[in-house]
């Protein structure tokens, strides 16, 4: 079965494993310990290493007689453009960023308003936002999960689809780890949708043109970090969600261009 339908497989797997990680990890952590927010932190990195730690178990299956080896060595066979990874970097931290300052154009307050120092060192939110989603999901999701959809659709259909799944992946923490409850918890999940998808195509057309999961590690690092900083209401989501999809859509034609500038060169 795992031969016929690998995606199928991988993604059940995976969603079961991290909302059980979840529940038990976190859950038994906060409701039984009353561990301290570091320890839920530090837990809540744990649980979004599932894709990875699922992969690995699962590997032989998935890809029988594949080197893993081979397979990661592929992951980050990419040229590295220094000035580039800047530029990403800026263009997403910035998209996270710059949604919070119309915010507060919108609501005429002071950025100021909207941001908080967090509970801990600015160097532990930096070790902590790294050591997360960036480092733990990556390898599944960018990785694995791309690959497989690349060679069965096209790439616009591979994107939505692995941006619908890494979405709802997410499920179980708008629930037990969410402030919004009620009717704002539509247009939430809407944003995640949105965001998480464009986030999806946007590290898609970067690994395309350089095959090395550094980039999409960062992209999903210079979205999460600016996180610990923001103290945002539901305005922000729907901001947000039309920002990514500006980007999105200039990653779109400037994708369209270099596409046209290489059939060009091959005729």
């Amino acid at each position: 079965m795992i031969k016929k339908n690998p995606i199928r497989s991988y993604v059940i797997t995976t969603y079961l494993t991290f909302w059980l990680m979840v529940l038990v990890l976190c859950g038994g952590a906060s409701m039984v310990f009353h561990a301290s927010p570091l320890v839920m932190r530090i837990l809540a990195d744990v649980c979004a290493w599932s894709p990875t730690i699922v992969l690995l178990v699962m590997w032989r299956r998935l890809r029988p007689g594949q080197s893993f080896r081979d397979f990661l060595a592929r992951c980050f066979s990419g040229r590295i453009v220094w000035w580039w990874l800047l530029l990403l970097a800026i263009l997403v931290a910035g998209g996270v960023v710059g949604s919070a300052w119309l915010l507060s154009c919108f609501e005429h307050k002071a950025m100021s308003s909207y941001l908080s120092m967090g509970g801990w060192a600015l160097g532990t939110s930096l070790v902590l936002s790294i050591l997360s989603g960036p480092t733990g999901e990556e390898l599944g999701w960018r990785g694995y999960l791309r690959e497989e959809l690349a060679v069965r659709y096209p790439f616009m259909k591979a994107a939505l689809i692995q941006g619908a799944i890494w979405t709802f992946w997410h499920t179980i923490l708008w629930f037990v780890d969410s402030d919004f409850a009620g009717w704002q918890l539509l247009p939430y999940v809407l944003s995640n949708l949105i965001v998480m998808t464009c986030l999806a195509y946007m590290m898609n057309v970067v690994l395309e043109r350089h095959n090395n999961l550094i980039y999409s590690i960062l992209i999903h690092f210079s979205f999460n970090f600016p996180y610990c900083f923001l103290q945002v209401n539901i305005g922000f989501y729907v901001i947000l969600s039309v920002v990514f999809l500006l980007l999105a859509t200039a990653f779109y034609f400037w994708r369209q261009k270099t596409q046209q500038g290489k059939l060009r060169v091959e005729r």
